[in-house]
């Protein structure tokens, strides 16, 4: 009778196929570095299939979805594999699919955008000012 021990340890463990979220950015290429993995997940960060993930040991599965928030937009992908190592790029690109939607058009401002000044105008004039003021009604231009 086998105890197991003969057996690669991908057959013998109940969670075959699953894998640390910290330890799957990594490999994925995602994240720098485990440590920062990790602490991206303690942060609230990551998403997985919808639900907010706080602890770096939780084990994603072929087929999750996971949502990783960084500094300017979100990362959507799709765990296809659990990976082995920290690979070159093309490896790492296997492990998952990006479901990530398309950025907008560069026509189209988002709201931030649209109430920021373009770097370097600066202040605006003085007449500029006034215009704004008789857009809004506050000054009346003199009569004569």
């Amino acid at each position: 009778m086998s105890d197991g021990r003969d057996q690669p340890r991908s057959e013998r463990e109940p969670g075959q196929g699953r894998q640390r979220i910290d330890k799957w950015l990594f490999f994925a290429r995602l994240r720098k570095s485990r440590t920062l993995a990790a602490k991206s997940v303690e942060q609230g960060d990551v998403t997985i299939n919808g639900q907010p993930i706080r602890q770096p040991s939780f084990n994603v599965k072929p087929g999750d979805t996971v949502v990783l928030s960084l500094d300017r937009h979100d990362l959507v992908v799709k765990v296809l594999l659990p990976g082995v190592r920290r690979g070159p790029f093309e490896e790492a690109r296997t492990l998952y699919e990006d479901l990530t939607p398309p950025a907008p058009a560069r026509d189209e401002r988002r709201l931030f955008e649209q109430v920021t000044r373009e770097r370097g105008t600066g202040r605006p004039t003085k007449r500029e000012r006034r215009e704004t003021d008789a857009l809004r009604g506050r000054f009346d231009p003199p009569d004569e």
